[in-house]
């Protein structure tokens, strides 16, 4: 049978795999361009090239990973900053026929032994930011595309119809061909390629094949995610993972790509071929042991996942409620945990790639939907992970079901629940206050908790719906901003102050109020305000473990630098720190995990041969890192002015905010400012606002000094040449000779200044010395 049966807005309704006629879609495809290679084994974790295909002019070339390359980024993220570098220009943009989508995988990526180890990146310049974005992905494609003979796929230009790119690892071959009769949203299209590219009908061909999509939503928004697929062979179900931020999605469909396949001939556990085999064995043998004996007493992932932090961040003030207004709320029992636990399968284990025993991708099976094109169908949700009950939270709605319902749609239109959640969440606050109304909002009652309102948002969005109103929120927090601005609309500060985005990203599920160190985790970053870099908030709002401006800089360098070699490395963070050894606590940095940190310079020694150190880990990152920084000043973005993020995050905004909680206000007030209570009470409220507004905000600029100065990096926050050339890049003679044009611009301009004002008895971090003279 054809696929046939659509509603009045273009959806397939209805379909099933059953339905399918597999040969007939594979009969609308063309081939528009092939290419043959040589199938070549992995060699210590790396396949030694890269692949790189152009879809305007069917160019596909292999490009050599060389030693340099693997010494100056390692791999991962690494290498796909180095592909970017190569490829773009500076004035690129998102729709730039020249913009590119990497995906990266890295030497470890793909080991069976250790937990963890199924991760890709993917990285692309941003609609959202006009710069870098980096997001990994767990899934299967990944790893197959490093089995299949590739360290990395670059994709660039733009095909003139919808495509499908295949990489035979089997046959040794790549192909696009049109794809003109499949689906677009995930959960169908995936199911299609996987059945159309196996080898054979059985399930074990499934297996052995993985695909990257997008959807609906991500054609018509500035969201778009990709989805990696992996085939559940006891669900006998294709299930997903996203690579979430920063508009990924949005770029793979404006390349009109529909989706990427690749398949490998077999998989067998040794496939990286290790240097050390047996040493990979034992690490993972004592990794699985550790989580099989304490996972059930620390953070319950194998049964709950990432859920459990719900009441974690409820209790600790920490869960976003209305638009970060809130930390908690007395309803939110009802999305935590234990009642997540009801909905989610439990017999099955919920690993996303082979090997991970935290088995943390939680899923619910059998969920019928109630809203939208498939409205009655029965759907397999991959999720909820915390991040998409935080953004339940975050607008104000506590159903489980409708958590579901908009988890399942984000994934498969191909949406960011975290982007969706954190905008919408500021269009209800807008609407509250009278900025938004049912007229401007295109017929919607954007008010707090309305569940029907938000999921006709999204199915217009998805829809390519014309309204003024959906088409700007569908770009997100940043262009909503401007568009209020520019009609006039409300007060500008507060429309800025309000609304929870920097560098155009939305920001993650977490109340930073109370922590400058993580106000500066979310702020004083590469990509926006994503809780990947750093996340601080226990280590220095609970335990008050990073006390000075010196403590939070120094943790602001090391946590960034770790979390970003796990992107290099083709690795998932969680195992690291969402399990702790026993005696973890009575060790020196028990925020560390010293004994992870341990764990990981041996696994990168054992799969590399490489002979490395905890501080060769840390060099790897600064390496990635800083180019990265080096690459967004390039393109216009990446200094102090962008690091700016809005006063929502660092204290109460409004009366309302203030009152929720005066008791701690006021004491701040009296504790941290010298006021005597007496004064205080002399306040108006909006006057202990202003006060503490003044203080939180250049509180926020001294960090950003001490951050800026701990990295090696200028007032504005440029790397210096010097710091480039002491990573290694002093023949990368470009880069060099750009920093320094945009320093001595600086100069001139006189942004070579702290930006923190110093009271008696403080002084910046030291003088400020003349780069460009000493370099």
């Amino acid at each position: 049978m054809a696929i046939l049966k659509k509603d009045e807005n273009g959806f397939h309704t209805g379909n099933t795999p059953h339905e399918w006629n597999i040969e007939e879609l594979r009969a609308g495809h063309k081939k528009m361009f092939e290419y043959r290679y040589e199938k070549k084994p992995i060699e210590r974790g790396f396949a030694g090239r890269t692949l790189y295909i152009n879809l305007s002019t069917g160019e596909i070339r292999e490009k050599e990973v060389t030693e340099d390359m693997k010494k100056k980024f390692t791999g991962g993220r690494g290498f796909g900053l180095k592909l970017l570098w190569d490829g773009i220009k500076p004035t690129t943009r998102w729709n730039s026929e020249e913009n590119i989508i990497a995906v990266t995988t890295g030497p470890i990526c793909g080991v069976t032994q250790y937990p963890g180890t199924g991760k890709s990146i993917c990285l692309t310049v941003s609609p959202s930011t006009d710069m870098i974005i980096d997001s990994n992905v767990g899934g299967f494609f990944g790893p197959y595309l490093k089995f299949a003979g590739f360290d990395a796929l670059e994709i660039q230009g733009k095909a003139s119809e919808d495509v499908v790119v295949f990489i035979d690892g089997v046959e040794g071959k790549i192909v696009v061909e049109t794809a003109p009769k499949e689906e677009v949203d995930t959960h169908l299209l995936a199911e299609q390629l996987i059945r159309m590219y196996a080898e054979d009908d059985s399930e074990h061909a499934r297996q052995k094949v993985s695909t990257l999509t997008a959807g609906r939503g991500a054609e018509h928004s500035y969201w778009g995610i990709l989805n990696s697929s992996f085939y559940d062979i006891r669900r006998k179900v294709a299930r997903v993972k996203q690579a979430g931020r920063g508009g990924l999605g949005t770029v793979f469909r404006d390349k009109k790509l529909k989706g990427m396949v690749v398949r490998v001939e077999k998989i067998t556990g040794v496939d990286n071929n290790p240097a050390d085999p047996d040493k990979l064995a034992e690490l993972g043998i004592k990794m699985h042991k550790e989580i099989r004996d304490l996972d059930r007493h620390q953070c319950n992932m194998r049964v709950v996942g990432t859920s459990h932090l719900v009441e974690i961040m409820n209790d600790y003030d920490l869960l976003p409620t209305e638009n970060y207004r809130f930390g908690s709320h007395p309803k939110a029992p009802k999305i935590s945990s234990k009642k997540m636990y009801e909905y989610f399968t439990q017999i099955i284990p919920d690993g996303c790639w082979y090997g991970c025993t935290m088995a943390c991708a939680k899923t619910v099976d059998g969920f019928e939907l109630r809203t939208g094109p498939y409205k009655g169908q029965k759907v397999t949700v991959d999720g909820p992970e915390y991040e998409t009950l935080g953004c339940a939270a975050n607008m104000s709605i506590w159903e489980p079901w409708w958590v579901l319902e908009f988890n399942f749609y984000c994934d498969t239109y191909g949406l960011d629940t975290i982007s969706t959640g954190t905008a919408i969440a500021f269009y209800m606050e807008m609407y509250e206050y009278g900025i938004l109304n049912k007229e401007r909002c295109d017929g919607l009652e954007l008010c707090f908790g309305n569940a029907e309102a938000v999921m006709e948002l999204l199915h217009r969005i998805a829809r390519g719906d014309k309204g003024e109103f959906v088409q700007v929120a569908a770009k997100g927090v940043r262009r909503v901003k401007d568009w209020l601005k520019e009609k006039g609309w409300g007060d500008p500060q507060l429309i800025e102050d309000a609304g929870m985005e920097s560098k155009g990203l939305e920001f993650s599920e977490y109340v930073t109020k109370e922590s400058l160190a993580m106000q500066g985790g979310y702020g004083l970053t590469l990509k926006g305000p994503q809780h990947d870099e750093a996340w601080l908030i226990f280590m220095d709002m609970v335990n008050n473990a990073i006390p000075t401006f010196e403590d939070k800089a120094e943790a602001l360098h090391y946590f960034p630098m770790w979390r970003t070699w796990f992107g290099l490395n083709g690795l998932c963070k969680l195992p690291w720190n969402d399990i702790e050894p026993a005696d973890n606590a009575e060790t020196d940095e028990p925020a560390k995990v010293p004994e992870h940190v341990q764990n990981y310079v041996e696994l990168q020694k054992a799969v590399t041969g490489w002979d490395v150190t905890k501080e060769d880990l840390i060099l790897q990152s600064e390496r990635a890192y800083n180019w990265q920084r080096a690459m967004n000043v390039w393109m216009g973005r990446g200094t102090r002015k962008d690091d700016w993020i809005p006063y929502r995050s660092m204290g109460p905004l409004t009366e309302l905010e203030y009152e929720s909680r005066q008791e701690r206000y006021d004491r701040q007030l009296v504790e941290k400012l010298g006021y005597t209570k007496e004064q205080v009470e002399a306040m108006s409220i909006p006057e202990r606002i202003k006060v503490l507004y003044d203080y939180r905000r250049n509180e926020y600029e001294k960090l950003a000094d001490a951050v800026y100065y701990r990295r090696g990096w200028t007032p504005n926050g440029i790397p210096t040449p010097q710091k480039m050339r002491a990573l290694g890049f002093g023949d990368e003679k470009e880069m060099l000779e750009m920093l320094q044009r945009k320093i001595e611009e600086d100069e001139k301009a006189g942004l070579n200044r702290w930006g923190g004002k110093y009271g008696p008895g403080e002084k910046p971090p030291t003088d400020v010395p003349r780069y460009w003279e000493q370099w």
